[in-house]
């Protein structure tokens, strides 16, 4: 029962950005390093998404995130891969390398390794980019490596559905 609740409650909210999107006559493309392309393939599960739903990014190396998204190497030396200036240029280097005027990035530890006293397992950034707005937030999830990259998928679709809705009347 559980599991298609879930599929349900994504479901719903994949609807809710779509209806979004497609009342902007906006795309959508994802820039994912810890969630490897799992937002795209949410928003790709639903007939339809060739609406709405432009690219996705999976730059899970940091030579990726430059290469893919124009993320400045001395950016990522500087703050590390999992920081709020790398998700921000993600987001910002999805919209500009697509024909998308929103976006979604996220990068973090999902691990079972990879933490630090800093940035502990679970630590996940997340960005978006609408309509040359970006917004960032920090966030930490629980739980073994599928969960926290469930719940960062969740959170960063809910999150776009919510900055929509604050920035347009819908």
């Amino acid at each position: 029962m559980h599991c298609s609740l879930e599929i349900f409650l994504n479901h719903h909210l994949i609807q809710q950005l779509s209806d979004r999107l497609i009342h902007m006559h906006w795309m959508l493309a994802t820039a994912e390093s810890c969630t490897g392309g799992m937002i795209a393939s949410r928003c790709t599960d639903v007939a339809g998404a060739s609406l709405w739903f432009d690219r996705g990014f999976v730059t899970y190396s940091n030579r990726s995130k430059s290469d893919m998204l124009g993320v400045p190497e001395a950016l990522i030396d500087q703050h590390g891969a999992v920081s709020e200036p790398v998700a921000k240029a993600m987001a910002l280097g999805a919209v500009y390398r697509s024909d998308s005027t929103v976006s979604i990035a996220v990068t973090g530890v999902a691990g079972p390794s990879g933490g630090s006293l800093l940035k502990p397992i679970g630590t996940v950034w997340i960005a978006w980019c609408i309509d040359g707005q970006i917004h960032s937030e920090l966030q930490t999830f629980s739980g073994d490596r599928e969960e926290i990259r469930l719940a960062t998928i969740d959170w960063a679709l809910e999150g776009l559905v919510n900055r929509l809705d604050d920035v347009y009347s819908f």
